[in-house]
């Protein structure tokens, strides 16, 4: 009898608690930015802004408009600094969202940050075709369209339009992170739109 009480008792027996993915946890609230009681999301946004802003800025020492013949080197990083989102995002909001049990967690806000990313670099970004085998990128970015990039993802991002919805029903981290992608080419459609009206 007392062979089974302390053969049950034994911690070889008891559940083993799952391992708290730090990394994950990090990448995924944006530093913590997530964890931020009131608008974790619009807070995520700002901090995509922010990503997008500041290597422009500091590699082109404030001037935000640029223009080449082939593709602008501030352009290249920015688009690598998408990608790199997008593939942390979708690894760390999927551990995360495993680990605490949601479907979309409330603390998660790296699917924001990308998203924002998305959103800016893509509206503000236009191939002008000179020739039939020569494209010019024009790149603008001023505080003009950085804000009504972020108010349009923000929108959009809340509104969810079809296939937004849809798409967080996605497994794991590629639904946290489709319906904001799926918002930002919206918003990049909205900045377009923006550009052609002459704002």
């Amino acid at each position: 009898m007392n062979q089974k009480t302390d053969s049950a008792a034994s911690p070889a027996a008891l559940p083993v608690a799952p391992r708290k993915p730090r990394l994950s946890l990090l990448i995924a609230t944006g530093f913590g930015l997530g964890y931020i009681p009131f608008a974790p999301g619009t807070f995520g946004s700002l901090a995509g802004l922010l990503l997008v802003f500041l290597p422009s800025w500091l590699l082109t020492r404030g001037v935000m408009v640029f223009y080449s013949e082939t593709l602008n080197p501030v352009l290249l990083i920015l688009c690598a600094l998408v990608g790199l989102s997008a593939i942390l995002g979708v690894w760390s909001a999927g551990r995360t969202a495993e680990f605490l049990g949601k479907r979309d967690p409330q603390t998660v806000v790296v699917d924001e940050i990308c998203g924002q990313q998305i959103a800016v670099v893509l509206g503000t970004t236009l191939p002008l075709f000179i020739r039939r085998t020569q494209t010019s990128w024009f790149l603008v970015l001023n505080w003009k369209y950085l804000l009504l990039g972020f108010i349009l993802f923000r929108v959009f991002d809340i509104w969810k339009p079809f296939p937004a919805r849809q798409a967080e029903s996605l497994p794991g981290g590629w639904g946290i992170m489709a319906d904001d992608w799926i918002a930002a080419v919206y918003a990049a459609m909205g900045l377009w739109v923006a550009r052609a009206l002459g704002m």
